[in-house]
Order: C-alpha cells, then structure tokens, then sequence
C-alpha cells in the first residue's frame, strides 16, 4: 500500500507545477493556485504516508523522479515543449533509476 501511496504523492507531485503554469495562463489565476496549494498539500501527505515504511532516500527520489519526468511531459504534450531525443533519453534515465530503486529496496 504505501508504494501506491508514493506514486499518488508523485502524481500529485506533478500537480503543483501545473497549477502555476495554469495560472498564468488562465483569466483567473486564483483557480491554478489553488490548485497547486492543493497538489503540493496532497502531494506531501501521501509522502508522509509512504515513508512509514519506504526508505526515505528511496521515497524522495521516487517522487521526486515522478514529478520531474511527468511535469516534463504534461509540458511536451500540453505546452508545446521541446521534445529533443535528450530530453526524452533523459527522462528515461530517471525512469530506470525510479524502477532500480524499486527492485533494489
């Protein structure tokens, strides 16, 4: 279960960015940074939660590593972010460590 809990905490995690880009793109700030006050809350209980009994070396950069490679491809498909085969190698770099992490606990 607390696997589960720190993957939430990582979606989350990409959560808060995207309220801030939101708000300044949007008519109406207040809405996107609300919801990355939300994001960031939520996102910090379900790290609280998985490192009851996750490592929290191992924890941090799960989330952390979550955050980071979704962040950047919400900002690819929805912003028009650049896509360079070294970002994307990149991305997937942190990814393998993600799962080295896992199977190394």
């Amino acid at each position: 279960m607390n696997w589960f809990y720190l993957i939430l905490a990582g979606v989350f995690e990409i959560g808060w960015p995207l309220g801030l880009k939101l708000s300044q793109t949007m008519s109406s700030k207040v809405l996107g940074i609300l919801m990355a006050i939300i994001s960031m809350s939520l996102s910090g209980l379900f790290l609280w939660l998985a490192q009851k009994t996750i490592p929290i070396g191992t924890a941090y950069a799960v989330w952390t590593g979550i955050g980071a490679v979704g962040t950047l491809f919400v900002g690819i498909i929805y912003f028009g972010d650049s896509a360079s085969i070294w970002r994307l190698l990149s991305a997937l770099l942190i990814v393998v460590g993600i799962v080295g992490l896992k199977f190394a606990q």
